[in-house]
């Protein structure tokens, strides 16, 4: 695969940071499959499948406060023309009520696959270190 197809995958990954923040649920979903499914910290251990649990959080009320996510270190493992394993550590900014900007961080897989011609993403894991 080409260094264009990593850059799009890396670029579609950050596409979904920003639709988190910007509580767009419209992009995201768009950006994923149906059947998504993950291993993130919200959800205790279980495998996540499908959309409803992550809808819940684009549904509740914005905060108002800037926040950003930075790829950084991505690797992009291709696992044949139509799927691709991303990695990164996610760095997250975000003004707190008091005005202070803490730098959180994550370590990410996402996996994405090509379907009907359209990268889609189909599984991430997502873990705090130290956690």
């Amino acid at each position: 695969m080409s260094s264009e197809t990593e850059t799009q995958l890396i670029s579609l990954c950050q596409q979904v940071l920003d639709s988190i923040h910007a509580q767009n649920w419209d992009a995201y979903a768009a950006l994923c499959h149906p059947t998504l499914s993950a291993f993130e910290p919200e959800g205790c251990g279980h495998l996540i499948e499908g959309l409803p649990f992550h809808k819940f959080y684009f549904e509740l009320e914005a905060s108002g406060r800037a926040a950003q996510s930075t790829i950084s270190s991505p690797k992009v493992r291709m696992l044949g023309d139509d799927a691709a394993v991303v990695t990164y550590t996610r760095l997250t900014q975000r003004v707190q009520a008091d005005g202070s900007v803490p730098t959180g961080v994550a370590e990410e897989t996402r996996v994405w696959q090509k379907v009907d011609g359209q990268w889609r993403h189909v599984h991430f894991h997502r873990s705090i270190p130290g956690a």
